[in-house]
Parts: structure tokens; C-alpha cells; sequence
């Protein structure tokens, strides 16, 4: 039997959840994990606590002859009375007829995982590691693989003879060795705040309340995977394809911020859409294990997408990327290698994490900016460099009041890092419109600080739209090439401002608000398709 231990057998009661033609409790158990990893680790721990007292004590002359004997009668109070609460637990365990029924399901889901025993299993919320496995990447790959992880795009280094790549190792290994500790201690729990404890446990009546509205409003159905690298990710899916509705057909994957979670992140926004809608916690957020480095990341969303092809059965055109903040990595990682996904929305994402990190150091610290540089290359989520060798449509959503993604506070516009993404993008697909005149325009265009302001340079610059458009098509008719493209190379300046401008509004539009501000669904738009 599945050994489950508990500080208190049943912590909240929700009202009934419709299941089906009938009416479930929906009970919230709380279990602790005791997997052999941490058993292990938790015993060497109390070992090493156990020696260093006794030696501390022995040291100060505290353990004599005289004092054993009612040191052990103390000792041996305490051990009676912990049993006694030991047994009592488990005497009201076994009273408790919800626990019971649980455990019931639970052992018959283990044994017989149908979907009949999954949906009354997923009437109860209770440590994910007890959890049964739904799908694991193996089931659909090799194992051999699995060590290395899926592919992940780093920067190339840079061309060194021998003796200057030696010498150079040798006196950056003071640095690199800093900048690991740095980058797998409070620098990880820094840039993936929600993977810290106390701040998961501060937002459990939240997640708690997220999650149960997800099961109960929406019928969503909760799932473990298995990534390659071992790591339990927790998703949750709501399935819309039976509503009638198109938009239910197209199923949108959300990837969270570095404090986001699925029971109350950018979820909602499809859901309110009339999308399906498969959403998943970061490696060490919530009911996921593991810790939150770019490798982990790309190896829990590589699953998140085989789970989604294999099991749920959307093929990968009717597949939808949509993130926000952080979660641009993962998207611009999926949609890299994936590209014959539908599309990708990026929501408040920026080019590039050094800028933002930059920012809060004082200009003295010249020390510790360049361990900064050292740290953004172990742990790199730049969505830029994955997100120009996706070739489908892709659109940008820049908050313009936005607090967290500006270089030097929300109201510079043109410091907002969502900017950089797009003008990196439209110089990767289309360099010869995106001149220095091109990036001049849409710069300009990029700071008017109100949507009136904005108009009127576009406007400005008389752009025809339907001129735009035709001579797009008519490129793409006469070569059907994919990016870069070169259209506007024997064009006029004005025709290149033009195509410019018409180029940058589509793949950008601005929402009202600042970083944290949740999209509303009208705002969420299906990328410009020529």
C-alpha cells in the first residue's frame, strides 16, 4: 500500500463538483513526500544533527553519569508521547471515511490506470508525488536519450588560439566558479522566485482555490508527466473540443511567468476565449520537482508538447504557444523545435535577461556586473535567438505601462525590452526593409506615448495598407522562401518606411496596463497570418 503521512488527514471540504451525471466531494488531503531521495537526505541531516550535538555537549561537560539518568527518562516521555500521537493519527485515519474511500481510489488507479478511476481520483487534490503517472517522454522516445535532454540553443563561443584559450580558462576560473554558486543558490530562487518554498506555501489557499476552479468550472483534468531528465511536471488540461465551438478545435499551451503558476496564471485568458487549453507549472513550482535552469525548462516543455500530441491527439497545427514574461523562453525553445505549430503570442516578453538584471546594479559594482555576464550565460533565457528560426506567425503584446521589463522605469516607453524583441525579429525576417531608415521609423513609432500619438505617425508616413499587403503576397507567390526575406531591396525609401511601419503593427500590439495586469481574452488575438 502506498505509505502516506500526514500532519492532518483532511485540511478543507469544497462544496460538490459536478463529475459526470453525479455529484463528488471534492477533498483536499494534505500528504507529505517521503520518496527515498529525500528519506535519505532528511536521515543523513538528522544523523549529522544527532553527532554534533552529542559532541557539543560532551565538550561542555554536560553528559556525565549523574545527569544520564534523567536525560533518558526525559528522552523516553517525549518518544512515548510522539508514539501515542503516531497511533492516534492513525486510528483517525482509519475512522475517516473520506480518507478511506481515497485511499480506496487511489491503490485501484495505481493498479488500473482507466479513465474511469482517473476522473474519481481527480475529485481529490493531494501531494502530487503520490500522484499516478499519466504519460512519461520515454513512452515516445528513446531512452537512450534522455541523459543529454532535448536540444537547447546556446551562444557560440567565441574563436581562440590554443594558448589563449588556456589562459584565458585559467583566469576566469575564479569567476566561473563564483558565478556557479551564485547561479544554483539565491541567483536560481532570484530569477525563478515561485520555486521558492515559503513563497508556495504563502500561496496555497490561492493555488488551492485556482485549481478548484479549474476542476470545477471548466472540468479540467489534472496530469503528471514525466520529462526525459526524471523530472514530475503538473499540468492541467481543459478540453473544449466537444463544446462546438472553433475556437475549441485549437489548443493553447501556456508557459508562466518566473512566479506564475497554472491554477492562477495566463490560463484564464484562452479559457475565457473558448480555447482548450493545456497549461503546466515550472520545474520546482508547485506539484512539478526539479529546479527552474533553462535545460530543465526546454526539457519540461518538450513533454508538456508530446503529451499533447499523443495523448490529448491535437496534431501540431492546431497547437498555439501563448506566454508571458519569462515564459517567452519556453515558447520561443517549442516553437523553434516545433515549427509546424500553429503560432506563437508573446505576452510582456522581452529579448533578453542581462539588461534587466543590469539595471538594478549601481554603476560601481563593476565586479559583480561582470559575474552578472557570467551567471546570464549559465542560466540564459533569451527568447530572441530561438524565437528568429521559428517561420510561422508570431505576435508581440507590449504592456505600455509596464514596471518590470524597462531599463529605466514605466514611463520610457522606448526602455521597455519588448521593443528590442521586435526590432531584432523584423531585422532577422526582413533586412532590407529594416535598414537604418526602417529602424528609425518604427522607433518612432514605438514611442508615441498614446494611441492617438501613434496614429498619427503612422499616418504620418501615408502607409497603404493594401499596397503592403500585395506586395508581400506577391513576393511570397513568386519565391515562397522562407526567412529572411529579401523584398524591398529595389524598393524606394518611402516604400521601405512604408513596409516597415505596416510590419511592425502587426506583429505588435499594445495593451494598456502594466506587467502583471491579467490580458483580458478580447485582447487575445490570433497572430497576422499575409
Amino acid at each position: 500500500q502506498t505509505k502516506v503521512v500526514s500532519t492532518s488527514p483532511v485540511i478543507r471540504l469544497w462544496d460538490k463538483a459536478r463529475s459526470g451525471d453525479t455529484d463528488k466531494h471534492l477533498i483536499y488531503l494534505r500528504f507529505q513526500r517521503s520518496n527515498v531521495l529525500e528519506s535519505g537526505r532528511r536521515m543523513k541531516g538528522y544523523t549529522m544533527m544527532v553527532f554534533a550535538s552529542l559532541l557539543l555537549c560532551l565538550s561542555l561537560g554536560f553528559i556525565c553519569s549523574s545527569k544520564l539518568v534523567p536525560v533518558s527518562q526525559y528522552v523516553g516521555t517525549v518518544l512515548v508521547c510522539l508514539l501515542g500521537v503516531a497511533c492516534l493519527r492513525g486510528w483517525g485515519r482509519f475512522r475517516n471515511t473520506d480518507y478511506v474511500q481515497f485511499i480506496t481510489i487511489l491503490e485501484e488507479t495505481k493498479k488500473n490506470h482507466t479513465p474511469a478511476n482517473k476522473k474519481k481520483l481527480r475529485c481529490y487534490d493531494f501531494d502530487f508525488s503520490h500522484w499516478p503517472l499519466d504519460f512519461s517522454w520515454t513512452e515516445v522516445s528513446s531512452p537512450k536519450l534522455s541523459k543529454a535532454g532535448v536540444s537547447l540553443l546556446r551562444p557560440e563561443p567565441r574563436l581562440r588560439g590554443a594558448a589563449d584559450s588556456v589562459l584565458h580558462s585559467v583566469r576566469t576560473l575564479p569567476c566561473h566558479i563564483i558565478s556557479f554558486v551564485i547561479a544554483h543558490t539565491f541567483g536560481r530562487r532570484m530569477l525563478y522566485p515561485g520555486s521558492v518554498g515559503l513563497l508556495q506555501k504563502a500561496m496555497r489557499p490561492m493555488l488551492q482555490q485556482g485549481q478548484a476552479k479549474l476542476i470545477e468550472e471548466f472540468d479540467g483534468q489534472r496530469n503528471k508527466l514525466v520529462a526525459c531528465d526524471g523530472n514530475e511536471i503538473d499540468t492541467m488540461f481543459v478540453d473544449r473540443r466537444r463544446d462546438g465551438g472553433q475556437n475549441g478545435q485549437t489548443l493553447v499551451i501556456c508557459c508562466e511567468g518566473n512566479a506564475g503558476f497554472y491554477e492562477v496564471g495566463c490560463m484564464n485568458t484562452p479559457l475565457e476565449g473558448g480555447y482548450s487549453v493545456l497549461g503546466w507549472n515550472h520545474p520546482g513550482f508547485g506539484g512539478s520537482t526539479g529546479v527552474p535552469f533553462p535545460q530543465n525548462e526546454a526539457n519540461a516543455m518538450d513533454v508538456v508538447i508530446q503529451f499533447a500530441v499523443h495523448k490529448l491527439g491535437f496534431s501540431l497545427s492546431d497547437i498555439v504557444i501563448y506566454a508571458w514574461s519569462i515564459g517567452g523562453f519556453t515558447a520561443s525553445w517549442a516553437v523553434m523545435s516545433y515549427p509546424e505549430i500553429q503560432s506563437l503570442v508573446l505576452d510582456a516578453s522581452f529579448d533578453d535577461l542581462l539588461p534587466l538584471a543590469l539595471k538594478v546594479m549601481p554603476d560601481s559594482w563593476n565586479f559583480f556586473c561582470g559575474l552578472l555576464t557570467v551567471v546570464w550565460l549559465m542560466i540564459n533565457t533569451s527568447a530572441c535567438n530561438s524565437l528568429c528560426r521559428y517561420q510561422g506567425p508570431v505576435l508581440l503584446i507590449r504592456r505600455t505601462r509596464d514596471e518590470i521589463i524597462t531599463t529605466t522605469g514605466p514611463e520610457d516607453i522606448m526602455s521597455n525590452r519588448g521593443n528590442d524583441l521586435l526590432l531584432k525579429l523584423l531585422q532577422f525576417r526582413y533586412p532590407k526593409i529594416m535598414t537604418d531608415e526602417g529602424i528609425r521609423v518604427v522607433r518612432q513609432w514605438l514611442g508615441a506615448s498614446s494611441p492617438l500619438e501613434e496614429a498619427s505617425v503612422y499616418s504620418g508616413y501615408e502607409v497603404d495598407d493594401d499596397w503592403c499587403v500585395s506586395v508581400l503576397q506577391s513576393y511570397q507567390a513568386d519565391r515562397d522562401v522562407s526567412f529572411p526575406w529579401s523584398v524591398g531591396e529595389d524598393m524606394t525609401l518611402e516604400g521601405r518606411r512604408q513596409l516597415a511601419l505596416f510590419l511592425a503593427r502587426k506583429y505588435m500590439r499594445n495593451f494598456e496596463a502594466t506587467h502583471c495586469t491579467p490580458l483580458p481574452a478580447i485582447e487575445f488575438h490570433p497572430p497576422w497570418r499575409l
